[in-house]
């Protein structure tokens, strides 16, 4: 049976309102236990997945920024990929020129944006973003770039997805965390990859892993785990990119941990 679970956080993990759950906190407490590994897998910065880590109350490896960083259960960073400095430069000079477009880097500790927006201080309890000059973006340490638009527009986003695959799809893997968030990070990055090497470092292997999640920037992971769990919540690409995985309920319901304590706890 597997001895590592891995799940997204936002849309899967996590309440609609952003938080750890009773009947998750104490389904994760009770599999780790029973020698049981959790891993959080997500799209976020790792110092406010630190945050959730400590609140859920046991060691965990975090996998952040769709897989660019990886920290064991001492905090220490144990795999970096950053995007390289000829794409950040280009991807900037790209979109800044779109006022809709809001412009996102996670940059080593930093959360960077291009412009104002308070909405994003309630989603996130303990941390919080800067800003940063779009004509004098940072080049070093940059795990990832994102976009959101005000009007969650997914259609512009995805003109977006294409322009950027057009002229970096080769240098940058691209990907959608929700259907208003567009993620992009290093081609060799992947949620997939960074659960395959936090694997093979406790001496398992994939087949070892169950993994759930609800964005694009979930496929690999829910490929390549030895079994991937679908919310039912997620968008259709996502169904339609993954036809043969199982799809579960809705983070709403914690249907992470309901199926975790009838599949697991014993």
């Amino acid at each position: 049976m597997y001895k590592i679970i891995a799940s997204d956080l936002d849309g899967t993990l996590l309440t609609p309102d952003h938080k750890i759950a009773p009947f998750t906190k104490d389904t994760l407490n009770q599999l780790h236990h029973q020698g049981k590994d959790f891993i959080f897998a997500t799209g976020r910065h790792h110092i406010d997945v630190a945050g959730l880590r400590e609140q859920l109350g046991i060691p965990a490896y975090m996998i952040t920024s769709n897989g660019a960083r990886v920290h064991n259960c001492k905090n220490e960073v144990i795999f970096q990929q950053d995007v390289e400095p000829e794409v950040i430069t280009g991807i900037i000079a790209m979109t800044k020129h779109d006022p809709a477009l809001k412009i996102h880097i996670y940059r080593n500790d930093d959360w960077l944006l291009n412009q104002e927006d308070p909405s994003l201080r309630d989603f996130h309890d303990t941390f919080s973003y800067q800003l940063f000059d779009v004509d004098n973006p940072p080049l070093e340490g940059v795990a990832k770039i994102f976009f959101t638009r005000d009007d969650r527009d997914h259609d512009k986003l995805v003109e977006w997805e294409d322009k950027i695959n057009a002229q970096y799809g080769d240098k940058a893997n691209v990907a959608f965390s929700t259907p208003w968030c567009l993620e992009v990070m290093d081609a060799n990055v992947s949620k997939g990859h960074a659960l395959e090497a936090v694997a093979k470092e406790k001496g398992y292997a994939l087949s070892d892993c169950i993994a759930f999640g609800d964005g694009m920037n979930d496929v690999e992971m829910l490929t390549m785990a030895g079994k991937g769990l679908v919310m039912g919540t997620s968008h259709d690409k996502v169904k339609k990119a993954l036809p043969h995985n199982e799809v579960i309920g809705n983070c709403n319901d914690e249907a992470v941990a309901h199926y975790l304590s009838g599949l697991l706890l014993k």
